[in-house]
C-alpha cells in the first residue's frame, strides 16, 4: 500500500517516521503530475513546494497551528494532505476545489489566498491576537521570493522586527514568480545562494575567537557581526530583527523538519527559514519554460508536452495587444510599456523582446507599477500599464492620487476584465467599471473584438490625459487585424443594428452575445436596435438621450458587477435628464455577490450574459410590459 494511501490528515502524516517523508513527497508529486496532466492547473507552481508542504504538516501541529500559504496556487499538496486528495481532480472547476486557498474549503486554509503578498501581514495579525489572548501555538507564513518583495510584504516585514512577535517564516526561494523573479532583494537572494562557505567561515571564526578568552568574548562577538554585516548578505535579516535559519535545502523533507524544529524553539522573535526550491521539480518537460510549467492545461505525462485542443480560429487578446503595442512602438519611440510580473500573461513579453530598453517587469508591485508610470509621463512619456484587471485593484491609490488628480498621460489596459474561469473570485475582473468610473479625468472603454481593440489602443495613446481600456481573456471574433489601426472618437458609440421600440445598449464583450440575441428577437417578430457602447466615460449622451426618448425599453449589458457600473451610468444619465419615468430600463450585468471559479461559458449563462439569456430577459420584459399596457387600456376604457 502506498504511504499517501493512508494519510487523510496531517494527524496521519505525524504517525510517519521522518524518514519516510521523502517517500510521501514523491507520491504526492506523482498524483500532482498524474492528475494535472489530465484536467490541468498550476502544476509547476506545486511541484516547487512539495517538500515544504510536507514539512510544514509533519512539524507543526495543524490546524491548532496556524499555516498561511501566500498567493495558494504552490499549495495543492496541501490540500492533498489535509483530507482533499480525493477531490484534486475537480480543482478550478465548477463546483469543485479552489485553485487558491478558501477559508470555507477547509479549516487547514487559516487565510484565503489569491494575490501575492498578503500571508506576512495575515500570519502577523493572527500571532499577536494569539499573544493578546494569552494561547501559545505556532503561526507559520508561507512566502515566496518573489512575493516577497512586494509591498505589502515588507511592510510586514519592518513591523514584525519592530514589534519582535514570535512568527516563523518559510522564505520559499525558487528565483521565480510566474516568471523570473526581477529586482534588487532577487539579487540579494541570490548573493545569500552563493554564500554557502561563509555559514561555516563564520562559526569556525566565532569558536575561535572564543577560545583566546572570556574576556574577549564580546570583542569576537563584534568581529562576527562585522564579518557577517560585510561579508553576508543575510546580514540584513538580522539587522531588520529577524533571526535567520538557512539556507535549506527545499526538496530534503528531513533537512527542512529539522530546520522547523529549530525555529520553533526561538521564542523572542520573528525568524525566517530560507529554503532553497526548484520551480516545476519533476516536470516531465526536457526544456526549461517556466510561464508554461507555471500553470499548464492537460499534457503528455511522459514527455510534457502540452495535448492541445483544436486551434482557435481567431488569435486571442493578450497576443493581439502585444503584437499592436509592438507595432506603435516602432511608430513612437516615446511609448513605454510596463506590467507587473506578469509579462507572459499580458503580452508584454514580446515587447520586452523586441523592446528591452523601453519595456519594464517591475515584480509583485502594483502601486510602484503606476507611480513609476505617472513619473515617466512626468517627463514627456507615454507609458503602457498592462495589468489585469483584478491586480490593478491593488494601485488604486496611486492610480488616483498620482495619475488621476494630476490629469497624467498614463495608459491602463486591463486583461481578463470579466469572468475569467478556473481561478475564480479572486481573479474576475468585475469591478474595475465601478472602480475606475468614480475618478474625475479618466477616459474608460472596452472593445467588441480585436480588431476595436487595436483602434482603442491606438486611440488612448494619442488621447492626452489617463484612459483605461478593459478586455477578457481568451480569442476574439475573427475580425480583420490586418488594416492600419485607426482613431476612434472619444465617447462616440456605435449602432450594430437598428430598428425596433427597443433597444440593447452593450459594453465591450457583450456587443457579440447582444447581436445574436437581437437576431434571435427577429425570429419572434421583435426588432430591436443593438449600441455597442464603446466608452463608459464618457456616455454617448446624445445617441443615448435619443433612444431614451424614442424607446419603450433600454437594456444595458455589462461583464461586471451591476453596482457603479456602466448600466448605472446609463442610469443616471437618463435620471440627471428626465426620462426615467418614460421608459424601462434593465440592466443586466453580474449580481452582488461573490462569483465562484467555473467554465466562463457556464458561469456567463447562469448568470445570463449569453445570447439566450439576453434574449430571454428581453421576451420576459416585454411580456411584463405589453400586460401593463393592455391592463391600462382595460382601466381606461
Amino acid at each position: 500500500m502506498k504511504l499517501l494511501d493512508q494519510i487523510n490528515s496531517p494527524e496521519d502524516l505525524r504517525r510517519l517516521r521522518v524518514d519516510e517523508l521523502q517517500a510521501v513527497a514523491d507520491e504526492i508529486r506523482q498524483y500532482i503530475l498524474e492528475t494535472m496532466s489530465r484536467v490541468g492547473g498550476h502544476t509547476g507552481a506545486s511541484l516547487g513546494a512539495v517538500e515544504l508542504a510536507v514539512a510544514l504538516h509533519y512539524a507543526f501541529d495543524t490546524p491548532r497551528d496556524r499555516l498561511v500559504w501566500d498567493v495558494g496556487h504552490q499549495a495543492y499538496a496541501h490540500k492533498i494532505l489535509t483530507g482533499r486528495r480525493d477531490q484534486l481532480p475537480t480543482i478550478k472547476q465548477y463546483g469543485g476545489l479552489s485553485g487558491f486557498l478558501r477559508r470555507d474549503e477547509s479549516e487547514y486554509d487559516t487565510f484565503g489566498a489569491g494575490h501575492a503578498s498578503t500571508s506576512l501581514s495575515a500570519a502577523l495579525g493572527m500571532a499577536i491576537a494569539r499573544d493578546r489572548k494569552g494561547e501559545d501555538h505556532h503561526v507559520v507564513a508561507l512566502i515566496g521570493d518573489a512575493s516577497l518583495a512586494g509591498g505589502m510584504a515588507m511592510e510586514a516585514v519592518n513591523q514584525a522586527g519592530h514589534l519582535k512577535t514570535r512568527l516563523i517564516v518559510l522564505l520559499n526561494d525558487n528565483e521565480m514568480s510566474i516568471a523570473p523573479a526581477v529586482g534588487a532583494l532577487t539579487g540579494y537572494l541570490n548573493r545569500i545562494r552563493e554564500a554557502q562557505g561563509y555559514h561555516r567561515f563564520k562559526d569556525e571564526v566565532g569558536e575561535t575567537l572564543r577560545w583566546v578568552s572570556e574576556r574577549f568574548h564580546h570583542a569576537a562577538k563584534t568581529v562576527k557581526d562585522a564579518i557577517a554585516a560585510a561579508v553576508l548578505p543575510g546580514a540584513l535579516v538580522n539587522e531588520l530583527g529577524f533571526k535567520y535559519i538557512g539556507y535549506i535545502d527545499g526538496h530534503d523533507t528531513g533537512a527542512l523538519v529539522r530546520a522547523l524544529e529549530e525555529a520553533k524553539k526561538i521564542q523572542d522573535g520573528p525568524v525566517i527559514v530560507h529554503a532553497l526550491t526548484t520551480k516545476g521539480k519533476g516536470f516531465p518537460a526536457r526544456e526549461k519554460n517556466y510561464y508554461a510549467w507555471h500553470a499548464t492545461g492537460p499534457f503528455d505525462l511522459a514527455t510534457g508536452q502540452p495535448i492541445k485542443p483544436a486551434k482557435p480560429s481567431s488569435p486571442a487578446y493578450t497576443a493581439v495587444f502585444g503584437d499592436t503595442m509592438c507595432e506603435l512602438m516602432e511608430r513612437d519611440e516615446r511609448i513605454v510599456a510596463l506590467t507587473a510580473a506578469m509579462p507572459d500573461g499580458t503580452g508584454i513579453d514580446k515587447v520586452l523582446e523586441k523592446f528591452p530598453e523601453r519595456a519594464f517587469d517591475v515584480g509583485i508591485a502594483e502601486q510602484h507599477c503606476v507611480t513609476f508610470a505617472a513619473g515617466m509621463s512626468c517627463e514627456g512619456l507615454k507609458p503602457v500599464a498592462a495589468i489585469y484587471s483584478t491586480f490593478l485593484q491593488r494601485g488604486y491609490d496611486q492610480l488616483v492620487h498620482d495619475v488621476c488628480i494630476q490629469n497624467l498621460n498614463v495608459k491602463f489596459c486591463m486583461d481578463r476584465a470579466g469572468i475569467v474561469g478556473g481561478d475564480g473570485p479572486t481573479h474576475h475582473g468585475l469591478l474595475d467599471i465601478a472602480y475606475l468610473r468614480a475618478i474625475p479625468n479618466i477616459i474608460l472603454m472596452a472593445p467588441k473584438d480585436e480588431g476595436e481593440m487595436r483602434d482603442m489602443l491606438y486611440t488612448m495613446i494619442e488621447h492626452t490625459g489617463p484612459a483605461a481600456m478593459r478586455y477578457p481573456r481568451g480569442n476574439g471574433f475573427g475580425v480583420d487585424i490586418e488594416r492600419d489601426p485607426e482613431l476612434l472618437e472619444i465617447g462616440k458609440a456605435e449602432i450594430l443594428r437598428d430598428g425596433g421600440d427597443i433597444a440593447i445598449v452593450a459594453y465591450g464583450s457583450m456587443a457579440h452575445p447582444a447581436l445574436k440575441a437581437s437576431e434571435l428577437l427577429a425570429q419572434d417578430g421583435i426588432e430591436t436596435t443593438v449600441v455597442n457602447a464603446r466608452f463608459a466615460k464618457p456616455l454617448d449622451s446624445s445617441l443615448l438621450l435619443a433612444l431614451g426618448e424614442t424607446k419603450r425599453l433600454i437594456v444595458t449589458i455589462e461583464e461586471a458587477y451591476l453596482a457603479g457600473g456602466f448600466g448605472s451610468a446609463v442610469m443616471e444619465l437618463l435620471e440627471e435628464n428626465g426620462l426615467q419615468d418614460r421608459l424601462r430600463l434593465v440592466r443586466m450585468g453580474v449580481p452582488d455577490r461573490i462569483i465562484m471559479h467555473g467554465d466562463p461559458k457556464l458561469l456567463l449563462a447562469k448568470y445570463g450574459l449569453d445570447a439566450d439569456g439576453i434574449y430571454t430577459k428581453v421576451k420576459e420584459t416585454m411580456e411584463v410590459l405589453d400586460g401593463q399596457r393592455v391592463k391600462r387600456h382595460k382601466v381606461m376604457g
